[in-house]
């Protein structure tokens, strides 16, 4: 009894030595590196309220997304634990009842069939696989308590159900939930959560959508399971093995790829752990910009016309709410390194309101009035004579109508009236468009007209500034609250309001575009075209004070279309956008200035006009008009012109009639072209036609032109000189009194 009674002291006393040294392991045993942060997760991009754009690869071989235990559905947590480990919350790592379950099944088959793995076990496998041994074995029991040890069991279970393999490259339930059945984990059913379940045993095997039979064998087991541990009811238990299985279609969100792959150019916008990116995007309006890109472009088919691209921005904060582009009439995923918003390229006549901006703000009126006539305008590479859409010359035009109408000529007048290139370079830079990397003097005065490329993001986010009345922003493409950079004012807020004004009037537009063209509104809308040469680009943009509006049309490869311009190509795709915003989200319009006030002026000269003066017009002036001056108009009541209008007043564009006439100087005959001391740079490439110069003088009477070094060429509206190079003097002659007067200029060949 004695020697029975020291046997049990030494058991006891042995076990507790072999339990304190256990204890003593496992305290001192490393917890599982791969346990100690969470798996790298793919990277999501979200739209502004939540949908899926793109679930990006995680190391190219996976996708990975994590969800809170709290927002997994109790059915697929209860399946879980159903097929692979029932005892979960009662057992501390091992399941010693299942072990030895499995050992006497193995021992009676000869064979091994279950391993009695618990949930942890399988956490700690998962997280470090390797080949299956008996050494293996123990070692996952062992580190299985450590993890027990040191993790509460609802960490434990959301850790494993974030790391499962549920096949098809889905790792993790939120992966897996969307991927099959296009759902967070927290909707799943019963009979989609046991579906689930079953998957991780043998991910290849049960794959739905390849053999949905044996998954859905699984699936039921596991049903039944859930029945008989009390998980399901009777009566819950028939539905869901009666429900039938809807999968979603094998594929991952693929949505707005032109605005994601601009992201995904990008450096450190990816965070280094993965997980969601919420992005400006709103998906919803995203798609309606698609389907009207893709309906324009079915439209002008035969236009060739094969390309198109819209933005749409949030004037406040800059966000870019819509970025979409097509081609060839149907829109394709993948297709997004051929993004239109973001190809650069010439912009016709859509940069003119930041010419006239600049005039504005230097001191002009909407109504002032230039000269809309053939003009060789001297540049330091050779004559610069820009031409009219139409080839038509206007005469005297206020500066409303020529950039509602777009004349060319007018707004190169305006640009010397605004400071030139290089107030408009430098302007343009700092709203934003980043492709203008030559200087000035390359573009020269074509930059009023478009001869200098740019991106349809920036441009409608340098109209978005306009929009904002003068402080710019840089566009934004993810959501970031915390970082709002805020803006800068670029602009004078009056002249912008002024733009605003002059842009959004129909009527100002309508010698050129009619009144009921895609540019006319039913509410206040600044909108303004563009065509570059040749037919090669159709650019629009519109604005109000909540969005602005960017849409372009064209050709990836750049040919041109045929004989299709901006009101036509791209102007119905910005109606229908800005319709579509006005009636789901509402616009307004600018409250006018305080210090903007209405004068009577004469439209033919911009000065002001008596009250009771025939043809007296009122219009908006930021400053003062200039007085009118007693040789404004003959005895008649013409308007008197200078003589830069001699030759288009002789001319048959002269649509004015008896309202003008050309005026005289009192000192008799004056040289008006060329300018003494006129440079001109000779390219021979250059056609015939542009190497030819226009003589213009004012005198009461007919001029005769002379030149000893230079033929003088005369037709039937004005007589010229063909440039040869060198130093060269002019002298014109009143042929009446004899009166003379000389200019020169110089000519160097390139």
């Amino acid at each position: 009894m004695k020697r029975a009674s020291k046997y049990f002291c030494y058991a006891i006393g042995s076990a507790a030595v072999l339990l304190i040294a256990a204890e003593m392991g496992l305290r001192f045993t490393p917890f599982p590196a791969g346990l100690a942060s969470p798996p790298p997760g793919s990277t999501e991009f979200l739209d502004r309220n939540g949908a899926s754009l793109r679930l990006l690869l995680v190391d190219e071989r996976r996708y990975a997304k994590r969800s809170a235990l709290d927002d997994i559905s109790p059915h697929l947590i209860d399946a879980t634990l159903s097929a692979e480990d029932r005892r979960f919350y009662h057992h501390s790592g091992i399941d010693w009842l299942a072990n030895a379950r499995a050992l006497s099944g193995a021992l009676r088959r000869g064979e091994a069939r279950s391993g009695a793995s618990t949930i942890t076990q399988q956490l700690v496998k998962i997280t470090d696989p390797g080949p299956r041994t008996i050494r293996r074995k123990l070692a996952e029991m062992w580190l299985a308590r450590r993890v027990e040890r040191e993790w509460s069991k609802q960490r434990i279970l959301e850790e494993y159900l974030n790391r499962l393999d549920y096949g098809n490259l889905q790792h993790g339930i939120a992966a897996a939930s969307r991927f099959y059945f296009d759902k967070p984990p927290a909707d799943l059913s019963a009979a989609e959560a046991a579906l689930l379940a079953g998957l991780p045993r043998a991910p290849g095997r049960l794959n739905p959508h390849s053999n949905m039979a044996e998954a859905r064998q699984r699936q039921s087991w596991i049903l039944n399971r859930m029945r008989a541990n009390g998980r399901l009811d009777a009566e819950a238990h028939a539905r869901a093995s009666a429900e039938p299985l809807r999968l979603a279609p094998p594929e991952h969100a693929w949505q707005a790829p032109h605005f994601v792959d601009l992201l995904l150019q990008r450096r450190n916008i990816l965070p280094p752990s993965g997980g969601p990116v919420r992005t400006t995007l709103d998906l919803q309006l995203n798609r309606f910009v698609e389907k009207r890109l893709q309906d324009q472009l079915r439209l002008i088919a035969e236009h060739h016309a094969t390309s198109a691209a819209a933005v749409v921005i949030h004037n406040s904060t800059g966000e870019v709410l819509a970025m979409a582009a097509a081609s060839n009439g149907e829109f394709q995923a993948g297709s997004g390194q051929l993004n239109g918003a973001w190809i650069i390229r010439s912009p016709g006549s859509a940069v003119k309101p930041f010419t006239y901006l600049l005039a504005l703000e230097r001191g002009a009126n909407p109504g002032t009035v230039v000269a809309d006539v053939p003009t060789d305008f001297p540049t330091p590479t050779g004559l610069y004579r820009p031409n009219n859409y139409n080839h038509r010359y206007h005469g005297p035009v206020s500066l409303r109508h020529a950039l509602g109408n777009s004349l060319n000529v007018a707004a190169i007048r305006a640009l010397e009236l605004g400071g030139g290139p290089d107030a408009l370079h430098r302007r343009l830079c700092e709203l934003g468009l980043t492709t203008l990397d030559h200087t000035p003097e390359y573009y020269g005065p074509g930059l009023a007209i478009g001869n200098g490329e740019v991106r349809l993001l920036e441009l409608t986010n340098a109209y978005a500034t306009l929009g904002r009345l003068g402080i710019h922003r840089p566009y934004k493409l993810l959501e970031n609250p915390h970082h709002d950079t805020g803006g800068v004012r670029v602009c004078d807020p009056r002249a912008c309001w002024m733009i605003a004004d002059m842009l959004a009037d129909n009527h100002a537009r309508s010698a050129a575009f009619g009144l009921n063209s895609y540019l006319a509104f039913d509410f206040p809308v600044a909108c303004k075209t563009g065509t570059s040469s040749g037919y090669r680009d159709n650019w629009v943009v519109g604005f109000t004070p909540e969005f602005s509006v960017g849409v372009w049309v064209g050709n990836m490869d750049g040919s041109p279309m045929r004989g299709i311009t901006g009101v036509t190509g791209a102007a119905p795709v910005m109606h229908e956008i800005l319709e579509h915003l006005h009636e789901t989200r509402g616009t307004t319009w600018f409250e006018r200035p305080g210090n903007i006030v209405s004068r009577r002026i004469h439209p033919l000269t911009g000065r002001r006009a008596a009250k009771d003066q025939p043809g007296g017009i009122d219009e908006k002036c930021l400053w003062p008009p200039e007085a009118a001056r007693p040789d404004d108009f003959d005895t008649q009541g013409r308007v008197m012109l200078p003589g830069e209008y001699a030759a288009w007043l002789a001319s048959p564009q002269n649509a004015l009639g008896d309202l003008v006439t050309g005026a005289t100087s009192a000192a008799g005959l004056r040289i008006l072209q060329p300018p003494a001391g006129t440079i001109y740079y000779l390219d021979p490439d250059l056609p015939a036609a542009s190497q030819r110069v226009r003589l213009l003088a004012e005198s009461p009477g007919e001029v005769d032109w002379s030149c000893k070094t230079l033929t003088i060429e005369n037709d039937a509206t004005h007589p010229g000189i063909r440039l040869l190079p060198g130093r060269h003097v002019l002298t014109a002659t009143d042929a009446a009194t004899g009166r003379r007067a000389e200019t020169w200029i110089e000519v160097i060949g390139l």
